[in-house]
C-alpha cells in the first residue's frame, strides 16, 4: 500500500434542504447511496490523503475498540466507508487521544473531524477511504 485517500460524497442536488419535500428526501438519499454500488465515483471529492506509513501510525495512536477496527478494515478490504453510524464512535476515539498527538496527526485528525461534522449535519454525506497501490 503506497497511500490512502479519503473521498467525501460531494454532490449537491439542490441549494437548500427546504427545496426538497420531506417525502422526497429519502429518494434523493437512496439515489446517492446506490450510485456507489454501480461505480459512480464522480460525485466524490478527495478530502484527505496520507502515506501508508502515516496511516499505520494513525491506527497505532487510536485506542483499542470499534474506531480502531474500522480503520484497520482498510488493510483487510482495500476500502472503508464512514457514514453517520460511525461519526460518534470515531469522534470519541479522536477526543481520547487528541492531547497526545504530534502536530501532523492532530492536523490530519482535525480535518477528519470536519468531515465527520459535515456527515452529522447532512446524513447523505459519507466518506470512502481507499488504499492506493
Amino acid at each position: 500500500m503506497t497511500g490512502v485517500v479519503f473521498y467525501r460524497l460531494n454532490a449537491k442536488f439542490l441549494e437548500r434542504a427546504t427545496d426538497v419535500p420531506e417525502d422526497a428526501r429519502e429518494v434523493v438519499y437512496y439515489s446517492l447511496a446506490i450510485g456507489h454500488h454501480v461505480g459512480v465515483f464522480d460525485c466524490f471529492k478527495p478530502v484527505l490523503r496520507c502515506s501508508a506509513d502515516f496511516y499505520d501510525r494513525l491506527i497505532a495512536v487510536l485506542p483499542e475498540g470499534e474506531a480502531r477496527r474500522k480503520f484497520e478494515g482498510l488493510h483487510r478490504f482495500g476500502e472503508i466507508t464512514i457514514d453517520r453510524s460511525h461519526t460518534e464512535m470515531i469522534g470519541r476515539a479522536i477526543d481520547t487521544v487528541r492531547d497526545d498527538l504530534d502536530d501532523e496527526t492532530a492536523t490530519w485528525l482535525g480535518e477528519l473531524s470536519q468531515s465527520l461534522a459535515a456527515i452529522d449535519r447532512e446524513p447523505a454525506i459519507y466518506l470512502m477511504a481507499r488504499r492506493l497501490s
